[in-house]
């Protein structure tokens, strides 16, 4: 084919609509360029259209085909047959007069239309689902723009990690089909992650405080220039805003606080990157402006910050009363001295998880754990990884009664402490009917001691299972006949890490992940048990 056919016969369907399909709008414009890339979305300049060219036979073929058309047109009357001058000559049957079919789409009741595309968004979101299939027919166009499907959003520019021109250039041409898009999509936007912007920020929130009365949930992730005026203009204008993620974004201290102070009785969740600013953070927390705070996360960024983080935990349970989740993530932090005349605070009484996982040691001890979780008998899921100083006679001393997740991992620090020898029966006793995630990845329990704690899942009431469903034992010294008792006692165990455990035959120190790999794991230790002993 020659190199300048392919465009010309583009130029001549581009634009073509489909059968059935609605008149294209000036507001649609932005369909054609929307496109996903990474988490956000971004202006593309494609062309979706599709070109189909008839197959071309050989020019032979097509030489004969014309000469004898032209043969037939030529020929004379006297020349044809007679059978052909005595058919009598018959008009063809008018054919039915039909309109265009439009297709089964166009025939299925808008009502269906909305509950399949409602699963669709549930599963990945409405962009970008919901454009391509505004563009199918008018009825579908009619069902992909209700404002309901458009409840949860994540916008990020193009040219993300580009040169600041060409970002700030590419955000404003988003900004500008923004302009359009919120007013007439987004009226019940109720969540909003707004991902790599740098200079646009404010002009976003402020289309969004004006189109999304309904918005609870706003995430700013390495987002810049977000100013203490943007986000109290945004607390004013949504009423239901409750939760507020602004980690790894550059966001003053003072926007938060004033934020806070507007939106503060009515804050439910709150997630923050732990800097210089974060004491002044804390400090609003700590007055009670968030009464009825139950979600707050702090965590380190990439950077990590040397300076250790002085918590208050008695002004905390005071200020924040309500708290349900409280993760400090490898934070390097240490409570306040409470002194001497100090009396224990009131604790966390709906606290359900406590995370302080961290990659380095950290100032947490029995004492700490004590103070933070004297007052929690509903804990269900402690987080401990790295936490060396903690020991299971702590543990045993808790409250709570029905711990569903007990994570006590010690990743890439075990060849430099002093780990406790015994102990962990403590641990199992006490939660074996109700513990679903074991991790004792890295401990230096006994042989002996390990036995002992992992057969308290064998001591079941008769006709119950235990409720265990995964187990690190990772660099652990347990033995085969302990995997084996433990496996035959949880027939619901679907994941047992026995990465490097000294103890075990060569071959079967990995991860088993699905009940299938877990029961070759069993068969393959009881057929080499004999060997071992």
């Amino acid at each position: 084919m020659a190199p300048g056919v392919a465009p010309r016969a583009r130029r001549r369907v581009r634009g073509t609509p489909l059968a059935g399909a609605p008149a294209r709008s000036a507001e649609d414009w932005w369909w054609d360029r929307l496109a996903p890339s990474g988490s956000g979305y971004h202006l593309l300049q494609a062309d979706s259209m599709l070109l189909v060219l008839p197959t071309l036979g050989p020019a032979r073929a097509r030489a004969q085909r014309r000469a004898a058309r032209r043969g037939r047109r030529l020929r004379p009357p006297a020349s044809r047959p007679a059978e052909a001058k005595a058919k009598p000559r018959t008009s063809p049957a008018p054919a039915p007069q039909q309109g265009p079919d439009p297709g089964w789409g166009d025939r299925i009741p808008v009502e269906i239309l909305l509950r399949i595309f409602g699963l669709l968004v549930e599963a990945n979101g409405p962009m970008p689902f919901l454009g391509r299939a505004a563009r199918v027919c008018r009825r579908w166009h009619e069902a992909a723009s209700q404002p309901a499907l458009w409840h949860t959003l994540t916008l990020s520019p193009p040219l993300a990690g580009r040169p600041a021109k060409g970002g700030a250039k590419a955000e404003k041409k988003l900004l500008a089909s923004l302009e359009w898009l919120i007013p007439n999509r987004f009226s019940q936007l109720q969540r909003l992650t707004l991902i790599h912007w740098k200079s646009q920020v404010h002009p976003v929130l402020k289309l969004v405080s004006e189109s999304c009365p309904r918005l609870t949930f706003l995430k700013l992730s390495d987002c810049h220039s977000v100013t203490p005026n943007t986000l109290i203009m945004l607390a004013k204008a949504c009423p239901q805003l409750h939760s507020l993620d602004v980690q790894h974004s550059m966001v003053e201290s003072t926007a938060v606080v004033s934020f806070l102070e507007e939106a503060g009785p009515r804050m439910r969740k709150l997630w923050l990157t732990y800097s210089s600013q974060t004491t002044a953070i804390l400090g609003a927390l700590l007055g009670s402006c968030c009464p009825q705070l139950q979600v707050l996360e702090v965590s380190t960024g990439i950077n990590h910050n040397i300076t250790p983080l002085q918590l208050p935990v008695e002004a905390l349970q005071k200020g924040c009363p309500q708290l349900q989740v409280l993760r400090l993530l490898n934070l390097m932090w240490l409570p306040k001295p409470s002194g001497r005349a100090v009396t224990p605070g009131p604790g966390f009484p709906s606290l359900e998880e406590l995370c302080l996982a961290s990659s380095t040691c950290n100032f947490v001890s029995n004492e700490v754990l004590d103070r933070l979780l004297h007052g929690s008998p509903n804990l269900r899921l402690l987080d401990l990884r790295g936490c060396a100083r903690i020991t299971p006679a702590g543990l045993h001393d808790l409250p709570c009664q029905e711990l569903e997740q007990l994570h006590l991992g010690l990743y890439g620090m075990s060849d430099r402490l002093t780990l406790a020898k015994e102990g962990s029966p403590l641990l199992t006793q006490k939660w074996c009917h109700t513990l679903q995630e074991l991790d004792l990845s890295g401990q230096g329990f006994s042989e002996k001691d390990l036995e002992q704690a992992l057969a308290a899942f064998s001591g079941t009431p008769e006709g119950s299972h235990p409720a265990l469903c995964s187990l690190n034992l990772r660099g652990t010294q347990v033995t085969p006949s302990t995997v084996s008792s433990v496996i035959s006692s949880c027939p619901g165990l679907l994941y047992l890490n026995l990465e490097s455990c000294r103890c075990l035959p060569r071959g079967l120190k990995r991860a088993y992940r699905g009940p299938g790999e877990v029961q070759w794991c069993l068969e393959q230790l009881l057929t080499s048990l004999p060997s071992v002993s």
